[in-house]
């Protein structure tokens, strides 16, 4: 009997690097396949792994793409652009750091900046479609981040500015998705203005609850803030279009509690680990992605401050396997699956 979520599936930005074998997309995607994954998900921003202008213009290098994986024996499951749909917006106290997500050539130039931002989401439009996919995954960008805590005192109708202002940014994009048949899924993260269930609210009436604008679901940033991450899904399960199966952990002390004082990884009350080594409740999640019909792919975002990226990888495709749900037809005790008989209810009800 079949699973209904796809899986197990890999991340790849993690992993990528100029050694083999993480230095390009064919070797990569042998390494993950022999592991025991079957899908992956595809960083646009490494040009080592993918060339996102190359696939918006030419059918060809899709076809070579889509190509090397299936060689591999790996499908892919989306395309990521969470480094250029962060610097959709940005705000002005974060422009030094995230320039360094950009080209040299818009560098200290927020606009441009910008600008080349949503063509580069643009483009992921036009390639996932030529790829064959309907998801994509993203970060929404922040421009209220810097302001989370209220002190001092927020000026009134800031933070209402600073939504109003990312819906303008992010509904011509998602227009162009929605002409191409795609949408995005984003990671609801700190550090994103989009973080939790209540700023998704926020944001989404923004944007008129446009088709396109989805849940890449990620229950570690959820458990670090302390959020009920398995009701999470029961109020946004029709929004969620992407699973990050990421694990993490949180152990707050006489120190430190959900800021984590500054600190380290390592030294942090909560940490993301490897799968199996945290607190997350993966049972509970697959067994109410599936309740809810979920039927996309359940990808692996491996992050730890402890583990090897090498063993968690090894470690995660059985992890996610593991958990994989193959749906029953009907409930155990489910014996009375005829069809209709109205005599026989009345009879029962004595009418």
């Amino acid at each position: 009997m079949p699973t209904q979520i796809k899986g197990p599936a890999l991340f790849l930005a993690q992993f990528a690097g100029d050694a083999a074998p993480f230095d390009s997309l064919e070797n990569i995607t042998k390494w993950a396949a022999g592991l025991g994954y079957k899908g992956v998900q595809i960083p646009t921003f490494d040009g080592r792994l993918f060339d996102l202008d190359k696939a918006a213009e030419s059918d060809t290098y899709c076809d070579e793409v889509k190509g090397v994986c299936a060689d591999a024996g790996v499908a892919i499951t989306e395309l990521s652009t969470h480094l250029q749909g962060q610097l959709v917006a940005v705000n002005p106290a974060y422009d030094r750091a995230f320039d360094a997500f950009a080209p040299a050539a818009v560098h200290g130039n927020p606009k441009a900046r910008q600008e080349w931002a949503t063509e580069q989401m643009k483009k992921a439009a036009i390639a996932s479609r030529k790829l064959g996919l309907d998801h994509t995954v993203s970060f929404s960008g922040s421009l209220a981040f810097p302001y989370l805590y209220p002190w001092p005192q927020r000026p009134a109708g800031l933070i209402d500015e600073a939504f109003d202002e990312l819906a303008r940014r992010w509904l011509p994009i998602f227009d162009y998705y929605a002409d191409h048949g795609v949408d995005i899924g984003f990671e609801l993260h700190p550090g994103e203005d989009l973080f939790d269930g209540a700023t998704w609210e926020m944001f989404l009436g923004r944007v008129k609850e446009h088709e396109a604008a989805r849940i890449n679901y990620d229950p570690s940033h959820f458990l670090l803030q302390q959020l009920d991450y398995l009701a999470f899904i029961d109020l946004y399960h029709d929004r969620i279009n992407a699973f990050h199966v990421k694990d993490a952990e949180f152990n707050p002390d006489g120190r430190q509690g959900v800021y984590s004082g500054y600190q380290g990884w390592t030294s942090r009350a909560g940490r993301f680990r490897s799968l199996g080594d945290g607190q997350v409740d993966f049972s509970g999640i697959f067994s109410k992605l599936t309740q809810y019909g979920y039927d996309s792919w359940a990808v692996l975002e491996w992050e730890c401050c402890i583990k090897s990226p090498e063993q968690g990888a090894a470690e995660g495709a059985p992890f996610i396997e593991s958990h994989l749900i193959e749906v029953t037809e009907k409930a155990f005790d489910d014996f009375a699956g005829a069809e209709r008989d109205d005599k026989a209810i009345k009879e029962m009800l004595g009418l």
